[in-house]
């Protein structure tokens, strides 16, 4: 046996010093402070759990609230124990994973510190990974998303698409029915265990906190995907929290990313029967496309992805995500620029400013030899980091047919354009980041692979009027805080729900505005949005929710409006 000594070499212990016993003490001095409050304020809490004060802040800091009490479970187990007795106290649960979102489905704005709300913490200890099957893996809703897809593609598995930033938890992207950016290419067949739709079409059984009437108590059940009440939880907004899932997987493939900044808004976003380099004939030959852009430009940053089992010569490897750096780094001059127009109130740089993102995408990919590279799928799904510019974003998915695409594309942007320069004609300059544009399939529960696979009611991508087959997501970026943006972006909201009567909103983002705020419109919030669904989908949803929840434990003011 080798012991450790504690001579030069071993195991020595620190020196003592008059700094680290203060350090100590205070330490020691706050978490018997904790103890104590959290003895006073959260009386018989769960004693193999413990609790702790934690602030929680949204994606842009625009929702807050400071001195929460959070808990971070070991397990299931202990999620429910932690559901019931918020129960009896009278108190609220939210599960959080990384709060990389922008609506109040965790928290609302200006919840108090006092406010009974228990924060759920689901990224710590809810993270298992195995095999449930060949085609099939069960995930713990805490695991990132970068670790679920690493895992897959060690076991040779992966997903059609997925959305951009990779610290996302599993659960809160299912709960938003996450989506990414896909749609069959020209003569492109689905692989099994893939989805063109969103991450919630993969599931094929979750467990999840709900009532249970005989044993008096919220428990933990598993449900199929072909039980009924399992529709509601696949996208439960957060009225739900589930703690685990099964996904159906299928064979990882290799993609290639092809970035263009040459293509002009007036040729790629043409109206319909112009031809050239088009929106559409991208998408036709690809079906994996995304169009970045920026505010007062006239190129967008274009990317194209394909599936190529072998490298293309001109592509370079990549052999890990994230692999556009002047995107996760905020160049100097566009931190400047951002710095200015916040601080010091000079909105009127907008197009200066979105002229400086386009240089630093366009050089960038130039210098970081990333305008074509090639890998597993997640390399090049996986592009946004944590510290890329926090901005905020309205979302709408606008259901439409296939060969429409480029029509719904050409007039919105089109409006999105005449209005924006209506406003700087007057000084105005709501929007100072980027018009984002996605493709994707709708949720056909048969790609699920199981026989009486129910469809997410909740989820913007189910299913909805004859002939539409193909969701157009459309985001419109700005700084928080920028001027005249809640405005225009109810002008753009208003146009998209006039124009396109398949249009949805895009849960995690800005929708339902008014002149002068963000999910406040009350015919939108109350009449539109549960009218995109249908009466019958919406009141079943709404029903299934409540009968899991019938205390509502599991929700918010906010969600309290919306869901009745």
């Amino acid at each position: 046996m080798i012991e450790h000594s504690s001579h030069p070499g071993g195991d020595r212990p620190a020196p003592w010093t008059r700094r680290g016993f203060l350090l100590t003490a205070g330490a020691l001095a706050a978490t018997a402070s904790t103890r104590a409050a959290a003895a006073a304020e959260l009386p018989d809490f769960p004693a193999d759990i413990t609790p702790y004060r934690s602030a929680y802040r949204n994606w842009v800091g625009e929702i807050t609230a400071d001195g929460l009490w959070a808990c971070a479970p070991s397990g299931p187990e202990q999620v429910a124990a932690v559901v019931n007795w918020a129960w009896r106290h009278g108190w609220r649960v939210r599960a959080r994973g990384s709060s990389h979102g922008w609506s109040p489905l965790t928290v609302t704005e200006d919840t108090p510190s006092d406010a009974r709300v228990l924060l759920v913490d689901t990224a710590p200890h809810l993270t298992g990974l195995a095999l449930d099957s060949p085609t099939s893996v069960r995930a713990g809703t805490g695991i990132t998303l970068e670790a679920l897809l690493a895992y897959l593609e060690a076991h040779g598995l992966g997903v059609t698409a997925t959305p951009a930033p990779g610290d996302l938890t599993l659960g809160g992207a299912l709960a938003i029915d996450a989506h990414g950016t896909a749609v069959p290419a020209e003569g492109e067949q689905r692989l099994p265990g893939h989805t063109y739709g969103s991450l919630s079409n993969l599931v094929l059984a979750l467990t999840a906190v709900v009532w249970d009437e005989a044993a008096g108590a919220y428990v933990l059940r598993t449900y199929q995907r072909d039980e009924p009440d399992c529709a509601a939880l696949l996208t439960h907004l957060g009225r739900g929290l589930v703690t685990e899932v099964v996904l159906r997987v299928g064979a990882n493939t290799k993609l290639r990313c092809v970035s263009r900044t040459d293509i002009p808004v007036g040729e790629l976003f043409a109206a319909p029967g112009t031809g050239g380099r088009t929106f559409a004939s991208f998408l036709e030959e690809s079906g994996r496309v995304e169009a970045i852009w920026f505010a007062f430009t006239e190129f967008p940053w274009l990317k194209v992805w394909s599936v190529s089992p072998t490298r293309p010569l001109t592509s370079r490897r990549v052999t890990s995500p994230y692999n556009y750096p002047f995107s996760d780094n905020v160049p100097t001059p566009v931190a400047d620029l951002v710095g200015r127009m916040v601080s010091d109130g000079a909105w009127y740089l907008a197009p200066v400013l979105g002229n400086a993102q386009y240089d630093a995408a366009a050089l960038g990919l130039v210098a970081t030899l990333s305008a074509d590279i090639w890998g597993p799928s997640k390399n090049t799904l996986l592009y946004l980091r944590p510290t890329t510019l926090r901005i905020n974003a309205n979302g709408y998915a606008v259901h439409t047919s296939r060969d429409q695409v480029q029509r719904v594309v050409a007039e919105f942007t089109d409006f999105y354009r005449e209005r924006l320069m209506a406003y700087a004609a007057v000084g105005k300059y709501p929007v100072n980041g980027s018009v984002e544009i996605r493709v994707t399939g709708l949720d056909d529960p048969a790609d699920a692979e199981l026989v009486g696979a129910q469809t997410p009611l909740l989820s913007a991508l189910r299913p909805g009027g004859p002939g539409r087959d193909t969701a157009v997501w459309l985001d419109v970026l700005t700084l928080p805080g920028t001027p005249h943006a809640e405005a225009f972006l109810r002008e753009i909201e208003q146009f998209l729900l006039a124009t396109f009567d398949g249009t949805r909103v895009e849960w995690s983002k800005g929708w339902a505005y008014t002149d002068r705020a963000v999910w406040s419109d009350e015919e939108v919030l109350g009449t539109v949005v549960p009218a995109s669904f249908g009466p019958d989908v919406w009141g079943r949803a709404v029903e299934t929710l409540d009968r899991l929840d019938p205390h509502r434990v599991l929700g918010n003011d906010f969600l309290d409006r919306l869901l009745r």
